[in-house]
């Protein structure tokens, strides 16, 4: 059985829910704040934004299985997002993780982050 959840976007679902396992589409911080948002903004809204989709899944971080990590500057972005996630992730139940620069989907976007996790 596949259970889909936050399908309003036309190009895939927010959340799906299969064999035991979760996966999120990729994650972004607050549209709306872009603009004006630097990436230690960005980053921790993305973060609450996975929690809330992890918990409207019935998981939560410390059932991370892998994430996932866009950054568009590595060079200039990696030590503070690092510094985030560290502080972020359950120390005791951490997943593998890459983290990689790309173009992002919008030119403000700093981060992008998406998540496989156990139910």
């Amino acid at each position: 059985k596949i259970v889909r959840l936050h399908t309003e976007d036309p190009r895939s679902s927010g959340v799906v829910l299969h064999g035991g396992v979760v996966r999120l589409s990729g994650q972004v911080g607050v549209i709306a704040n872009l603009g004006t948002s630097g990436l230690e903004q960005q980053v921790h809204e993305t973060l609450a934004k996975i929690e809330k989709l992890l918990a409207d899944a019935g998981t939560d971080k410390s059932r991370i299985l892998e994430a996932r990590i866009w950054l568009k500057d590595i060079k200039t972005d990696f030590a503070a997002m690092n510094a985030i996630w560290n502080a972020w992730v359950d120390p005791e139940c951490k997943g593998v993780r890459y983290c990689v620069e790309s173009a992002l989907a919008r030119e403000a976007l700093l981060v992008e982050i998406q998540i496989v996790a156990a139910l």
